[in-house]
Order: C-alpha cells, then structure tokens, then sequence
C-alpha cells in the first residue's frame, strides 16, 4: 500500500544522542496529529502532542489489530510493530485475559520481592566490571552491565534457560530490524524458540510465567499454542531490549546531570524520582507505538480537530509527547526533583504496560548502584562517537564505553 507523497518520512534525522531531533517539536507545535509517511513509506498518522496521545492511549478504539490485515499501512519491516497483529474481531477479550493471566507474576508486590535479587545480581556484575577496568581499561557498560541485567530478570520470570541468552538476544535483534526480510523469519525462529520452551514446561512445570500460561490453556480452549508462543516472545522481547537501551542512556543523562547523578546514589526516595525522569527522557528509539483505528476517531476540538478514519494507521510518538511544553515545565530540561512527572513511556490508561513496576526496578538499582560504587565514572570516548542503531525497532546504542 505504498504511496508516494511529499509527506515527512520517519525516521527523522537525529543529530544527537540525547535529543531526538528537531522534526518531532517543529511538528507538534504546528500539528500535534499530523500524517507523515513509515519507514515503510506507507501514510500514518504522527502523534506527537501530550495531551493527543494521552487521549489516544485511553481509547479503545485504537488496537494492533486490523480488519483487513493485507490492505494495512505497514510500519516497517519489523517483526515487532510492522504491521497489525492479533484477531480483530476477539482483540479486546484477548487483551484482557492476557492482563489477567499476568498481573500477578508483574505486580509490584511481587516486584517488591525480587529486589533483593536484582540487587544482588546488579552488585556482582558491576564487581566484575570493576575487575575488567581496574587498570584503566576501558569497559563497555552496555555488555557487562546494561544487557544482562535485564536478560537475567526476564529470564527468571518467565522461565527461560539464561544459557540461551545468546540465542534469543540475536533473534530479537534481527526480529527488531526495520528493513528487509530477515526480521520476519527471525520471528518466527523465536515463535519456534518460545513454543518449545512451553512443551518443555508442559513436561515439568516450574513457579514461572510460561509454566502459568500453560496452565491458563487447560482452562481457555481459545487460548492455543501459537497465541501463547507470540505472547512469550514478545514478552521476552520487551522485558529485555527496552530495559537494556534505558539503563544505558540513562546512564549518559545522569552523567550530564550531577544532582541527579547523587541524588539516585544517595536518597531511595529521590531515586524513584530520578528514574521517571530518565524515563521522560530517554529515546533510544526514533518513532513510538504502532495502532490502527477500530473507528473514526476524532482528536482535539473545533477548527484544529483532526478525525483519523478506521483502518488508519496511528503512531503514538511518545518521545515527543514526554517534552510537549505544554505538559511539562522545561520540558527539555533534566529536572531530578520534577514531581508530579505524568509520563507516557508505559501509555496510559488500560493499556499502561505491565512491566512499569519491573522497568522501575532494574533502572533504580541499576542507575544507584552504578552510581554508589563508581562515584567517578565517565565517558572513555567523545560524545560525538556515540552511535545508536537507526535500523532496529527499539534503537538503542551500539555500546557505551566507560572508566573511572
């Protein structure tokens, strides 16, 4: 369904690291939904205003279902978000017996109970990158801290093997590029991955999440195995890679901000604080959350109202939302003591993401830990030469090279 026009085309130009680009903020205070064209070079439409997105997010008539799948602007290539998923006319039944079949083993009760082992393992693997430095070598963070962090944590929740980290990190990774046709067959290999993982837990269940879910199929018949393998893989996906490319941007913000930077090591209370911000503000990735309209949706009032029509494509940009002006003061300024800090980095309303309580964790422990122990810690290269991956989903560094 490509079409050429002279409408902008994501992703857009990036100059820094840090920034996400000057399109996002000429285009939200021109056009907070404005159509612009994929990276597939299908029409869509950008959301970039706070206050557009936050609606968006709480209706529901905007889903990742389409009814007629093969006419569907395509996002991208991806395997993740590169077109609709899911069964229209059950898509939102569907959604709310997964958040059932979930909440428990992501609640924040349960969060609260894990910290002990993330902290645990957060220590010993900043013990073992102070190793590799100890006589100023410099470390790449990303590897010996950012990435199994949150593989390990994933790993355990869901009850999958951390000897194939490896394995499945590589196929998420070509899964997540944005262009070709490896991503699809990448997917499908880590479908093929995760339904051998359920068999396996049908076998020998264990106090894990696959476990649960295979559980929850002897009491839903609709429930079936290649559902429960898509779910599995998604979550293994997400649990990791988003977690992974925010620890380490963090990381570069707190290094730019020193009252953040102590005040995450020093005080629990303002570190929940210091995390949202981070949250707010890392963008490793360049567009946002891929939807299609159930129905015509009207967003916004009088002559700037803007009706997005059913079957269209919708990203929600929530890297430009979190800096809308309009919703945060100095909006593109770190403030580590900014409270209340009503971000959009899980969504919002009854599609908020249930790891939130998960993410929070990993980055608090990860970014006061790192912190507590490396007081001094600092770039081993120049900013210049910091380089995200502009051909994945999920963007993200190509490593972060550090000493102390």
């Amino acid at each position: 369904m490509t079409t050429g026009t002279d409408l902008p085309q994501l992703p857009f130009d990036r100059p820094e690291v840090l920034g996400i680009g000057p399109d996002f903020a000429r285009l939200r205070g021109h056009r907070p939904v404005t159509r612009v064209l994929t990276p597939a070079g299908d029409p869509a439409w950008l959301v970039t205003g706070y206050a557009e997105a936050r609606q968006l997010f709480s209706d529901d008539r905007l889903g990742r279902s389409h009814p007629h799948p093969e006419q569907a602007a395509r996002i991208s290539a991806s395997g993740f978000m590169g077109g609709p998923t899911g069964n229209f006319s059950t898509e939102q039944a569907d959604h709310a017996r997964l958040r059932r079949l979930l909440a428990p083993a992501f609640s924040a009760k349960r969060m609260r109970r894990l910290e002990a082992d993330v902290q645990a393992l957060a220590d010993g693997l900043i013990d073992d990158m102070i190793a590799a430095g100890a006589d100023g070598t410099p470390v790449d963070l990303q590897e010996h801290l950012s990435a199994p962090l949150p593989i390990f944590v994933i790993c355990t929740l869901l009850g999958v093997p951390y000897a194939d980290r490896a394995h499945f990190r590589g196929l998420s990774e070509r899964a997540a590029t944005l262009t070709g046709d490896d991503p699809l067959a990448a997917l499908i290999e880590l479908m093929n991955y995760t339904a051998d993982l359920a068999e396996a837990k049908r076998r020998v269940p264990g106090e894990d999440v696959i476990s649960d879910l295979v559980a929850a199929q002897a009491e839903d018949a609709t429930f079936d195995n290649h559902q429960l393998a898509q779910l599995v893989a998604g979550l293994l996906f997400a649990g990791h890679e988003t977690t992974l490319h925010r620890i380490s941007v963090g990381v570069l913000l707190l290094l730019e901000n020193a009252a953040a930077r102590h005040a995450v090591a020093a005080d629990p209370a303002s570190a929940s604080r210091v995390v949202d911000e981070v949250l707010r503000l890392a963008a490793p990735g360049d567009f946002g959350l891929a939807r299609y309209a159930r129905a015509d949706i009207t967003v916004g009032e009088g002559p700037d109202a803007v009706t997005i029509a059913a079957g269209d494509a919708v990203i929600l940009a929530t890297l430009a939302a979190n800096r809308d002006p309009d919703a945060f003061v100095d909006a593109e300024m770190f403030d580590a003591t900014r409270s209340p800090n009503p971000h959009l980095t899980f969504g919002h309303g009854s599609h908020f993401c249930i790891g939130a309580s998960l993410a929070r964790t990993e980055l608090r422990i990860a970014l006061g830990t790192l912190f507590t122990r490396l007081p001094d810690l600092r770039l081993a290269v120049g900013p210049d030469r910091l380089r995200l991956h502009t051909d994945r989903l999920t963007g993200g560094l190509h490593d972060l090279w550090v000493t102390w």
